[in-house]
């Protein structure tokens, strides 16, 4: 199994839905479950049925997040020790060579990634040009509308 990088906020977040899956989503399911179940004939029962799909997404998501976090690494990126290189939880401000436009991002793992709060995934194309990278570089990025280029302006833990 390899391992899942995670910030602690990602962790925290994917730990609270899973409680929340468990203690409220399967009971009300099950209770949905019950109530069709009493209605008789389940042949044609609309509401069982859908009350069954929705116990199997559910529990299809409880599993995935368990195993989530099962294989997770979680980094807290203010105990990060990276002389100044772009790394998993670093937070970035970055210049855009052909508009002169600054952005700030924050690079996590693929569940916390938020791009109108500025948390990108560390899988996307911008985080990967960035990875290595310190500040001063620039980082040339395939975006869809052609090739971009961003200058690293700082690169901070927090």
């Amino acid at each position: 199994m390899s391992t899942i990088p995670l910030t602690k906020r990602g962790a925290d977040m994917l730990r609270d839905e899973l409680q929340r899956l468990k203690s409220v989503e399967r009971p009300a399911v099950i209770n949905s479950i019950a109530e069709a179940r009493a209605q008789g004939d389940l042949s044609e029962n609309a509401e069982y049925d859908a009350a069954k799909e929705k116990q199997g997404f559910i529990e299809g998501r409880i599993a995935e997040i368990e195993s989530k976090l099962a294989g997770a690494q979680v980094i807290d990126p203010s105990q990060v020790e990276a002389d100044g290189r772009v790394v998993f939880g670093a937070t970035l401000e970055l210049e855009d060579l052909e508009s002169g436009a600054s952005v700030k991002y924050q690079i996590v793992g693929d569940d916390e990634a938020d791009i109108d709060h500025g948390l990108i995934s560390i899988s996307s194309p911008i985080a990967r040009a960035l990875i290595g990278k310190s500040e001063g570089d620039v980082a040339s990025v395939q975006a869809p509308g052609g090739i971009r280029e961003y200058e690293i302006i700082a690169v901070s833990y927090i």
